[in-house]
């Protein structure tokens, strides 16, 4: 071990940054977060660090050049000139005086090394490579913030809170462990995460005194939109739940890619749906989702897009509230936005649209009924959900209630993946253009003047290309 990793108390200790550039205002503003007391020495100072003493009143700015005496009464010291005698002097100085010391980016004459941090106060984790590569150490940081979650801290608060209780009422101390352990873990901590606070209190209040083994049997279910298709879309929530969920019963949009980084033990139920072609009906889906929770289970359901969009999401939680079981959703990028996102058409344009209306291509019934008086409105994009079939009827419809012949539009296959395409043409020409053409759901249909720039802003260069 190269550093012996040490959290020092700094709140209303004195503190010394000599420099005041940009790299001197990221160490200032971690001090002061730790409530240190700041002094800052350079002969010019920066207008990032200027700007700091509105926000922290234990800051003093003094322009003048380092000296040695400057280290009195210091209880740890930073350098971040780009004075290499400078830095030197610094470090001296305070290896002589035994006050910590760290010289940015030169790890030969510091005593400590600022890590990089992940902060969920109280909580704090810090990952080092012991100044080898910072960088890498900035990279591992990112990866568990995605797996802590911002709440993290105020639930370690609300732990510390019945600590004495849970001691009480709890004994030996091994049993205390794996009842924190379940409660950190389980369902209380879900309810904390997402927002219901009070309830998770209450039912952490409730197991000490009541019922600490039923921890084991509370079930729940998370609705959690797996995105387009492409898993770096995935919010941290998402990819959390996902990894420690019991069963994951996910649908015939969600790609292979997204399943891979389910937990492996975990148990996966296959409930896709295609156009009259139902693994399960939707009561079922909904019935089995219930009969998981109950059953103890921690339940993701893995949807396509996002739940709240087309996904029928309302359907399944009506059914978990009727049964009194816990849930939460997690929202997803719909498909709206990330295929017109990688496909380089922005729903709405200054010069194109002004607003942006998401409908799906066929109803309960599988027929075509929509208001087409309002489709057909200019300065708009419209975005159409399973539209392929109803492809001809749509463009036909719209044409016949007013629209322009040559409106752009554009189909966009399995948007956001590797196996993107798109397909542009008007509503006179795409029914016969994809005819013959093999086409692979799930597709969306993008219509309006914005298509047109299309050829100008794509970024995203999968294996097929466009079919223009």
């Amino acid at each position: 071990m190269e550093y012996f990793p040490l959290f020092i108390d700094l709140k209303n200790k004195n503190c010394l940054v000599v420099g005041a550039g940009e790299v001197a205002t990221r160490k200032i503003e971690l001090l002061a977060k730790a409530g240190a007391i700041i002094t800052v020495l350079a002969p010019t100072i920066s207008n990032s660090v200027r700007q700091l003493t509105s926000s922290y009143p234990n800051l003093e700015i003094i322009e003048k050049n380092f000296e040695p005496s400057d280290v009195h009464r210091q209880r740890l010291i930073i350098s971040a000139t780009n004075q290499a005698d400078i830095n030197a002097l610094v470090a001296a100085t305070a290896h002589n005086e035994n006050i910590p010391v760290n010289v940015v980016d030169n790890p030969e004459l510091c005593s400590f090394i600022v890590p990089a941090i992940i902060d969920r106060s109280p909580v704090i984790a810090a990952v080092s490579s012991g100044g080898a590569s910072p960088v890498l150490a900035r990279l591992l940081r990112a990866k568990l913030e995605s797996l802590i979650p911002p709440a993290f801290g105020r639930m370690a608060k609300l732990a510390e809170k019945y600590r004495t209780l849970v001691k009480e009422h709890i004994n030996p101390p091994a049993q205390r462990r794996i009842f924190w352990e379940k409660v950190l873990q389980g369902s209380i901590a879900e309810l904390f995460y997402s927002g219901k606070e009070m309830e998770a209190e209450a039912r952490l209040k409730e197991a000490i005194l009541n019922s600490p083994d039923t921890l084991d049997n509370t079930g729940e279910v998370y609705l959690v939109g797996a995105g387009p298709g492409d898993p770096d879309l995935l919010t941290f929530r998402a990819l959390r739940l996902m990894q420690q969920a019991d069963v994951v019963v996910y649908d015939r949009l969600v790609s292979d890619e997204i399943l891979e980084l389910i937990r492996r033990d975990a148990e996966k139920i296959y409930v896709g749906k295609q156009r009259n072609n139902h693994s399960l009906d939707q009561e079922s889906i909904n019935e089995l989702l219930a009969r998981l929770a109950k059953s103890g289970k921690r339940v993701v359901r893995l949807k396509g897009g996002d739940p709240f969009i087309f996904g029928r999401g309302g359907e399944e939680i009506e059914t978990l509230v009727q049964e009194n079981i816990n849930f939460q959703v997690v929202p997803g990028i719909t498909a709206a936005s990330g295929c017109a996102t990688y496909a380089g058409i922005p729903l709405t344009h200054r010069d194109h649209a002004q607003s942006c209306t998401f409908i799906t291509g066929h109803l309960k019934d599988n027929s075509i009924n929509l208001n087409w008086q309002q489709l057909v409105a200019p300065n708009q994009t419209i975005v159409i959900y399973m539209g392929l079939v109803g492809l001809q009827i749509i463009c036909q419809s719209m044409i016949q209630y007013g629209a322009s012949a040559d409106l752009p539009i554009a189909l966009v296959q399995q948007g956001t993946t590797h196996t993107q395409r798109v397909i542009t043409g008007t509503l006179s020409t795409m029914p016969e253009k994809i005819k013959g053409q093999s086409i692979h759901p799930p597709t969306l249909l993008i219509i309006g003047t914005v298509v047109t720039l299309h050829e100008k802003l794509k970024w995203f260069q999968p294996e097929h290309g466009d079919k223009g």
